[in-house]
C-alpha cells in the first residue's frame, strides 16, 4: 500500500471518528455543557476582577474583619445574650436568629391556620364554608405590607402606656410589649428536659410501630394521647420527683417601664400575624384544592364503610391529599421565610434590619453585607426545600 493510501486511509478514519463524536447526542450535549461553564466561569472572573480593582481605586476595604469590631448599638430583641460592645459578627448571629424564630412560628401558625380554613371552606356548614371564604377572600387580596402596618399601628400602637397596662393572670400588656412571669430552671431542672426530649424519641418510634402493626392487623393505636403522655406527662412526673425545681421571676413596674420576666414586643406579634394570617389564606387554598383533587368515589366507599366523616378526612381523604398539597405548600414556607424581610417596615431587628441595615449603614462594607444576607437566605430556603422534598418523597404513592 502506498504512501498516499494509507493518508487517505487516516483522514477518513478521523472525519468518521469526528462525525461520530458530533453526531451522538450525550457527547455533543456534554461538550456545551463545558463550553457553558468555561463562559460563565470566565464572566464571574472578570467580574470580580473589575469589581476589586475598581474597589481598590477610590480606597474601599474589602473583607470581613470587620466582623470583630465593636458595634456599639443596642437590639431591641435578642435571643441571645448582647450588649453595645459586642461584635459586628454578633449583631449578625442576633438578627439571624430573630428571623429564624419568626420564619419558624409563623409557618406552624399558618400551617394550621391554613389547613382549617381550607377543610372549612368545603364544609357542609354554610356559616362556616362562608366565614372561611370571606377570609380567603379578603387577606390574600391585600398587600403583606399593609397588614404588617395595620396590626402594629392600627392595634398594637394603640393600646395604653406602661402605667396604665392591662393586668391579667400576673401579666402586663403596653404599647412596648406584652411583660409575663419568666419560668427559670433551677439546680435539677436538666434531667426535665432531658425527660422531654426522650419523650420526643420514643413517641417517634412509638409512631413507627403503630403504623407496622395498623398495616399488618388493621387495628388502629391511640398514638396522639399516648404521645401527649410521654412528650408532657413523664416531664412532669421528673418535675415533680425532683422536687419542683422552678422559680418564676415577676414583672414588675420600675420608673418609665417593666423590668424582669419576658417580654414578647409588638414588633414580633405584629410581623408574626400578618405573616401567619397572610400565608394562611394561601395555604387554605392550596388544601382546598388537594382535597377535591382526591376521586369522589373515594368518599362514597367511605360513606359504605360507614365510617365517620372525621375519620374519613384523617385516615382516606388527607393521605391522598397530600401528594397534591405538599410541593405548592413547600413554595409558600419558602415565601413566608422571605416576607419575613419586611420586619424592616416597622423595625423588627431581623437579619435584614439589623446587618443589612445599620452594620451595613456603619461600617461601609456593602459586597461583604449582602452576600452574607443572601447567603443566609439562599440557605434557609435550600434547607427548607430539602425537607419538604423529603417528607413529599415519604408521601408519595409508591407503584408495586
Amino acid at each position: 500500500m502506498s504512501t498516499l493510501d494509507r493518508s487517505n486511509q487516516k483522514n477518513s478514519a478521523t472525519q468518521a471518528s469526528s462525525g461520530r463524536f458530533w453526531n451522538d447526542p450525550d457527547k455533543r450535549a456534554l461538550f456545551f455543557q463545558i463550553l457553558l461553564v468555561l463562559g460563565l466561569a470566565a464572566f464571574f472572573l472578570y467580574i470580580i476582577n473589575n469589581t476589586l480593582s475598581n474597589l481598590e481605586q477610590r480606597g474601599i476595604t474589602t473583607g470581613f474583619a470587620f466582623l470583630d469590631v465593636e458595634a456599639g448599638f443596642g437590639i431591641l430583641q435578642t435571643l441571645i445574650p448582647y450588649t453595645e460592645t459586642d461584635s459586628y459578627g454578633r449583631t449578625f448571629l442576633v438578627g439571624l436568629l430573630n428571623t429564624v424564630l419568626v420564619s419558624a412560628l409563623g409557618i406552624i401558625a399558618a400551617t394550621f391556620l391554613g389547613f382549617f380554613l381550607g377543610v372549612g371552606r368545603l364544609s357542609k356548614n354554610w356559616l362556616i364554608s362562608k366565614i372561611c371564604t370571606v377570609y380567603i377572600e379578603i387577606f390574600r387580596n391585600i398587600p403583606l405590607l399593609l397588614q404588617i402596618f395595620f396590626w402594629y399601628y392600627a392595634v398594637l400602637r394603640t393600646l395604653p402606656n406602661p402605667k396604665q397596662s392591662i393586668e391579667f393572670l400576673g401579666s402586663f400588656i403596653n404599647v412596648r410589649g406584652l411583660y409575663m412571669p419568666e419560668p427559670i430552671g433551677t439546680e435539677g431542672f436538666n434531667y426535665v428536659w432531658i425527660a422531654f426530649f426522650l419523650g420526643i424519641v420514643a413517641t417517634w418510634l412509638m409512631k413507627r410501630w403503630a403504623d407496622k402493626r395498623q398495616d399488618d392487623t388493621g387495628q388502629e393505636f391511640p398514638t396522639l394521647y399516648a404521645g401527649l403522655g410521654l412528650i408532657l406527662g413523664m416531664p412532669f412526673v421528673i418535675f415533680l420527683l425532683m422536687g419542683m425545681p422552678l422559680e418564676i421571676e415577676q414583672p414588675a413596674l420600675k420608673g418609665f417601664n417593666f423590668v424582669g420576666g419576658m417580654v414578647l414586643v409588638p414588633e414580633l406579634v405584629a410581623l408574626w400575624l400578618a405573616l401567619t394570617i397572610y400565608t394562611a389564606a394561601f395555604i387554605a387554598e392550596i388544601v382546598r384544592g388537594g382535597i377535591l383533587s382526591v376521586p369522589n368515589g373515594q368518599l362514597e366507599a367511605a360513606s359504605a364503610l360507614g365510617l365517620p366523616r372525621g375519620r374519613t378526612l384523617r385516615f382516606i381523604i388527607l393521605p391522598q391529599a397530600l401528594r397534591v398539597i405538599i410541593p405548592p405548600l413547600t413554595s409558600q414556607y419558602l415565601n413566608l421565610t422571605k416576607n419575613s424581610s419586611l420586619a424592616t417596615a416597622i423595625g423588627y431587628p431581623d437579619l435584614v434590619s439589623v446587618f443589612a441595615g445599620t452594620t451595613l449603614n456603619q461600617t461601609g462594607q456593602a459586597i461583604e453585607v449582602i452576600f452574607m444576607t443572601m447567603a443566609v437566605y439562599l440557605t434557609l430556603s435550600i434547607l427548607t426545600s430539602i425537607f419538604m422534598n423529603w417528607y413529599n418523597s415519604r408521601k408519595a404513592l409508591i407503584e408495586r
